[in-house]
């Protein structure tokens, strides 16, 4: 349900967020699986990783196509003017790598969890969050913003004489944007109440309850404005140094902008993360405990 520019990026934006939602899941599914036969162990075993192909199969990819189908010139950002300029190998990019890009997020997130660097983990959501919203604010010449707000082609060409707040109301007033609103509720909606959902469930394992310092309620919210937010801020502030300093000067300033927000071991980024309770250690500390129960078990049904 966005335009072709930014679906792969939001794709494995999505897919590594999923797994860091799953964090502490994927590493109990990992540590109850070690000692297993390759069918257990299995990608397809994992129930986190069909659950988020599943999503972006059967969500993200037919309303994606059913915007390119009813608007391409905006669903391409007005690169086509309509279908006879939309050349096939964009809805074959669509349609095939909505689910791959899912699938590479997580996966990349999923390894990253389980050597223990669940920041690192969450840093591939941001980069993916990031460029999703640098493709909507910027774009590749300065107009991403522009061509979001233009519903249709002329709207696109007629942007000059139009200004932002009366292209803004059209599009808020167009066909494309009520698709949005229902498509939004259903996509957006079924993401955010999957990762909650996945949080929570994580918090119910042991020692979650330990590395969350703050009301779950509250840990929500840190979670969302860490994901979604940071990355919109960014993106904001790398289109406005860009245009203000020029690309040869304004992006490398926001990377060591970047760089000193998110990487100092005392940055404040991390010091929320530290708050949300999601794993920042290998998946085999602080399981020992339950390990050996789940040994013990099995040991007193064998005999």
């Amino acid at each position: 349900m966005i335009q072709i520019q930014a679906a792969l990026f939001w794709a494995y934006a999505v897919g590594a967020t999923f797994a860091l939602a799953a964090g502490r899941q994927l590493q109990v599914w990992e540590r109850i699986n070690a000692g297993e036969g390759p069918r257990t162990r299995s990608r397809a075993a994992n129930p986190y990783l069909a659950l988020t192909l599943l999503f972006a199969a059967v969500l993200m990819v037919p309303t994606g196509l059913f915007l390119l189908w009813q608007n391409p010139s905006w669903a391409t950002m007005h690169v086509a003017g309509g279908h006879d300029g939309v050349w096939a190998g964009f809805v074959l990019l669509y349609a095939g790598g909505i689910p791959v890009g899912a699938v590479l997020g997580f996966l990349a997130a999923q390894v990253l969890v389980l050597v223990g660097a669940g920041y690192w983990a969450y840093l591939q959501c941001v980069g993916g969050y990031f460029l999703l919203f640098g493709v909507l604010v910027h774009g590749w010449d300065g107009s991403g913003y522009e061509r979001f707000l233009s519903p249709g082609a002329r709207d696109w060409a007629d942007w000059p004489q139009d200004g932002v707040v009366n292209n803004a109301l059209d599009f808020l007033t167009s066909g494309t944007f009520l698709a949005l609103l229902v498509f939004g509720a259903a996509v957006i909606g079924t993401m955010l109440i999957t990762e909650i959902g996945w949080l929570m469930e994580g918090w119910s394992l042991p020692g979650a309850d330990e590395d969350r310092k703050v009301h779950r309620v509250l840990a929500v919210a840190i979670a969302a404005a860490g994901v979604h937010g940071l990355p919109l801020l960014g993106a904001v502030t790398a289109s406005a140094l860009v245009r203000l300093l020029g690309a040869w000067l304004g992006l490398p300033l926001f990377a060591v902008l970047a760089g000193l927000v998110l990487l100092p071991r005392r940055s404040p980024v991390r010091l929320l993360y530290d708050l949300v309770g999601v794993p920042h250690r290998h998946w085999r500390a602080g399981l020992d405990d339950t390990t050996a129960g789940m040994t013990g078990v099995t040991s007193d049904r064998s005999a």
